[in-house]
């Protein structure tokens, strides 16, 4: 039987960045349907795939919706066995090790990013910014010792905690231009900010992950439909 996947997305999402990136690593041929009417009204498609939360991503895999980015990712991981690279561990503990930071980025990087991104004051954003700072000096540890010495989370291959941290990646780049931070920075976590510049290179990922300046610019429009006033200049000193 030929396998039929359908991703639901829009292009600016991390999490349907996430999907994207595990889809495209393992080489698995899918169709990709932006969702253009999130500012106006989702599609019939959207909503009937994810009527509980009503929101992207949505795989759609022989006719059966499968919603959320970290379900999506492992879910792929289950239906393909045989495609590679596995993004969960086989080993019982090293697969909840990765859950448990796959769930860390979506609790503790997650909630304090969104003030950076939506934040109304300078000051509110960069001090979000500082929460955010934190929360990447816990996983540049966690890195260090997931890692093993080799390039990414997952070791000498892309695990689930490199794709799920990997949809931020882009997001966190535009720090700088919104609050005056720099969120990627070597001197502060540099193992992070290496393994950041070598996962967005990857065949896979380079093609869909948006750069800086176009994330940027959505953000600009996207607080102006939202009523919050644009992102002042950022300070001269950088943390």
């Amino acid at each position: 039987m030929e396998e039929e996947l359908t991703l639901v997305g829009y292009w600016s999402s991390p999490f349907v960045l996430r999907a994207r990136f595990a889809l495209n690593l393992k080489g698995l041929p899918y169709a990709y349907v932006e969702e253009v009417g999130l500012f106006d009204g989702k599609s019939p498609l959207l909503l009937a795939s994810n009527p509980v939360h009503k929101r992207v991503p949505v795989l759609i895999h022989n006719g059966k919706p499968v919603p959320e980015s970290q379900l999506i990712v492992q879910y792929l991981d289950e239906a393909f066995p045989a495609s590679s690279p596995r993004l969960l561990p086989r080993n019982p503990h090293e697969r909840a090790v990765a859950r448990f930071w796959a769930s860390y980025v979506d609790g503790e990087l997650l909630s304090a990013w969104l003030p950076v991104y939506g934040g109304r004051t300078g000051e509110e954003r960069a001090e979000a910014a500082g929460r955010v700072g934190a929360a990447l000096e816990t996983l540049e540890r966690a890195f260090g010792e997931c890692s093993k010495g080799k390039g990414f989370f997952g070791g000498d291959t892309v695990g689930l905690v490199d794709v799920v941290l990997g949809g931020f990646v882009g997001w966190l780049h535009t720090s700088e231009a919104m609050c005056g931070v720099r969120l990627l920075d070597a001197a502060a976590t540099p193992l992070l900010a290496a393994w950041a510049e070598r996962f967005r290179a990857l065949d896979g990922v380079k093609e869909v992950i948006p750069d800086a300046q176009r994330l940027l610019e959505y953000n600009l429009m996207r607080r102006a439909r939202l009523g919050l006033p644009p992102t002042s200049p950022p300070p001269s000193q950088h943390q």
